[in-house]
């Protein structure tokens, strides 16, 4: 069940309502806001006594059962979007009524590659720069990224075009120093149940584009999610990539119906990645495409200037000008996106 308290509840009111959710036979995870603690009980007890006892109290503003194993990205707790607000001065949202595109290369090489690419992505319409500075590479001999170079060259770049800008974390020990650089923080699909990272970036604050894992179910992508949430950070937007599969056509086969599923079971903003779901360039804009039609917040492309020379995944990086044709052609599909966002923002 979720507990919220009334604003501006106080300590003592907030432990007497833990306690008598403890006498329950529950687990507590509480979420401290700036105006407002919510409080998740997790076991098995008495529902119906308890909700009720709790309702009882006047510190307590509502009390909610919920049937999912995950309480706090569940439909069931919160109805409404989540709407992430990116600090970088911009005004950025993602999960509102603008669909945010996200582009760059897979792995900061160098300086003028990065440039270049960032350059191109914010005058074609992308609002972010996607670009590794840590790379989790399947062969221990291909490229692992520059590192915190790579995250100074990428912090030039938002510097010089007011892109935010999104890059991977592979550790928890690398947690702080990539907060001091990046406005998301990536959680790839080799790390999607990496519980000690997932903990951490729970107490980061900084909002996290978590990555479904290439034989993950959807379930256990919001159990992840759950994780960043039930740890103190409700800004989480997640990812689909592409799961594996016996088809061999595609890198990876791309779950496009979990994007509405998701919309059905979570609140919280979806975007699709179609580089990775595919493999190829020439698939990337027909998924971008279908990733709008079917209700995505967003997209994450692979953009390069020279996919030939890329160090990693140049096969699913879109040259410079392709990325810009996509996003003109993407434009029209976009407006019939806002408008049916607008028309779900006004039945609410």
């Amino acid at each position: 069940m979720i507990v919220s308290m009334k604003r501006y509840a106080t300590k003592a009111e907030i432990e007497t309502v833990c306690e008598r959710i403890r006498e329950f036979g529950y687990k507590i995870h509480a979420i401290e806001g700036e105006e407002r603690v919510v409080i998740g009980a997790v076991g098995v007890g008495d529902v119906t006594n308890c909700l009720e006892s709790l309702e009882a109290l006047p510190c307590v503003e509502k009390a909610v059962r919920i049937s999912a194993p995950y309480k706090f990205v569940s439909k069931e707790f919160r109805s409404t979007r989540t709407v992430i607000r990116i600090n970088n001065g911009t005004g950025l949202e993602i999960g509102g009524d603008e669909f945010t595109v996200m582009a760059g290369p897979c792995s900061v090489e160098s300086e003028k590659q990065l440039m270049e690419s960032a350059i191109a992505v914010s005058r074609a319409g992308a609002k972010v720069l996607r670009g590794g500075a840590f790379k989790p590479r399947t062969s221990p001999y291909d490229f692992q990224g520059l590192e915190e170079e790579g995250l100074k060259l990428l912090k030039k770049a938002r510097e010089a075009t007011g892109l935010a800008i999104i890059t991977e974390v592979m550790s928890d020990r690398d947690v702080s120093l990539i907060a001091e650089y990046s406005d998301i923080m990536q959680v790839g699909a080799r790390n999607m149940q990496n519980f000690a990272l997932l903990k951490t970036l729970g107490k980061c604050q900084r909002p996290v584009l978590l990555k479904r894992g290439m034989s993950s179910t959807i379930k256990e992508l919001l159990m992840s999610a759950e994780y960043i949430v039930a740890h103190g950070n409700p800004n989480v937007i997640l990812c689909e990539r592409g799961i594996r599969t016996f088809e061999t056509a595609t890198r990876n086969t791309c779950d496009i119906a979990a994007v509405p599923v998701l919309n059905e079971l979570t609140q919280l903003p979806v975007i699709l990645d179609p580089s990775h779901a595919t493999g190829k360039r020439s698939l990337v804009p027909a998924l971008s495409r279908a990733g709008v039609a079917i209700g995505a917040d967003g997209i994450i492309v692979e953009v390069h200037p020279c996919p030939e020379k890329a160090v990693s995944d140049g096969a699913q990086s879109l040259h410079l000008e392709e990325f810009d044709r996509m996003m003109n052609d993407l434009r029209g599909y976009i407006a019939l996106w806002k408008q049916s966002r607008m028309a779900e923002a006004a039945m609410v």
